[in-house]
């Protein structure tokens, strides 16, 4: 039987940071949906992308001649603010786990793998006490539910779902950076371009 390790304050701190940075995340890009939307329903159309919806916005609120209501005006100037105080909150989140990364050597160590940001280094570092606490490589694989789903008892599945829904998260960053870095490692002549 394998025994979870307590995780430290800085651990746990951490997790919170990464579970409060998603939330977030959506907030802003359900604001950005509602802001095209209401907006095309008035007829203005943006290009497709975050940024060049950003400069449309501001260009539109800049602009005094627009066909825009004095109360749509107002609508979207306060969704606007509250669009720049996301971003100023998923920033200050993504300065903060880019000082923990850079502070940690083994966040430093897990940066320098293809795929492996900073969001991941950090994430992995607070769900994973150490390499000691792993028989085997796979192992940390299955801690983050990376492999085939298997059959289980009743009581085991049940618990089998609450793990897997306690390591969405992380399982999410490490896909995503996988993906980032398939292009690259196709191209390369190693897989991690040693040769």
């Amino acid at each position: 039987m394998r025994f979870v390790e307590l995780k430290t304050q800085e651990q746990l701190d951490i997790q919170t940071l990464h579970r409060v940075r998603p939330r977030l995340v959506a907030e802003r890009r359900s604001l950005i949906n509602q802001l095209r939307a209401i907006l095309l329903e008035r007829g203005t159309i943006f290009p497709v992308g975050r940024r060049k919806l950003e400069l449309g916005i501001d260009a539109l609120l800049a602009d005094s001649d627009t066909t825009l209501s004095p109360r749509l005006r107002r609508l979207v100037k306060e969704l606007r603010a509250e669009w720049r105080e996301l971003d100023t909150r998923v920033e200050a989140l993504n300065d903060e786990f880019f000082e923990l990364a850079r502070k940690d050597a083994a966040a430093r160590r897990l940066t320098s793998i293809p795929g492996v940001g900073v969001l991941n280094a950090t994430a992995l570092i607070a769900a994973v006490m150490g390499a000691s606490s792993f028989a085997k490589a796979r192992n940390l694989g299955a801690l983050a539910r990376a492999g085939p789903p298997t059959t289980h008892h009743r009581k085991q599945a049940a618990a089998a779902r609450h793990l897997r829904a306690r390591q969405h998260l992380l399982r999410t960053l490490l896909i995503h950076g996988a993906c980032a870095a398939l292009p690259s490692l196709a191209r390369s002549e190693t897989p991690l371009d040693a040769g």
